[in-house]
């Protein structure tokens, strides 16, 4: 009876060892989106000064134009399967997050820095999966990107070269 008990005992030890190791890599991905400022191009309302913590990280209101390139919006990060990374395995998000390429063979919007991410430890770019897929999803499908020339239909960032002003840009 004894052996039993001490062996019950072991086995909850374990699991909830496992689990406070899921909650601290959880924690860790928290802190690592956090200081990354993930937050301010994935959470409508931020750019507003009001972000909508209810949709944290449910893709953003507003997009950034880049010249030449187009009109690109932040995407929704959380599981939603619809809208967000719920379709995307582990490894797609890692790729995209350290090398800028999506599933679907594209490559980011220039204004997201996957080149710093890039140089990410393992259980660091691991932590922030595990963070993503512990948000609750949120049903958000975010406009574009939108092409040059394209109609948008979000409030728009420009971002103009060197020597340019508002005023002179197209």
């Amino acid at each position: 009876m004894l052996r039993e008990w001490l062996l019950a005992l072991a086995l909850v030890s374990l699991a909830s060892f496992g689990a406070n190791a899921d909650d601290a890599q959880i924690a860790r991905g928290g802190y690592l989106v956090g200081i990354a400022g993930c937050n301010d191009c994935h959470t409508p309302g931020y750019f507003f000064g009001k972000p909508d913590m209810a949709r944290y990280l449910g893709g953003s209101d507003v997009g950034f134009e880049i010249p030449g390139l187009g009109v690109f919006v932040g995407r929704n990060l959380t599981p939603d399967k619809e809208t967000g990374l719920g379709d995307w395995s582990d490894d797609q998000i890692v790729a995209a997050l350290q090398t800028g390429v999506r599933p679907d063979g594209r490559m980011l919007a220039p204004i997201m820095p996957w080149h710093a991410f890039a140089s990410l430890t393992a259980d660091d770019v691991n932590a922030v999966v595990a963070f993503l897929r512990s948000l609750p999803p949120v049903e958000h499908a975010v406009p574009g990107p939108f092409g040059p020339g394209e109609t948008v239909s979000t409030f728009t960032f420009r971002i103009l070269p060197p020597g340019e002003t508002a005023a002179d840009a197209p």
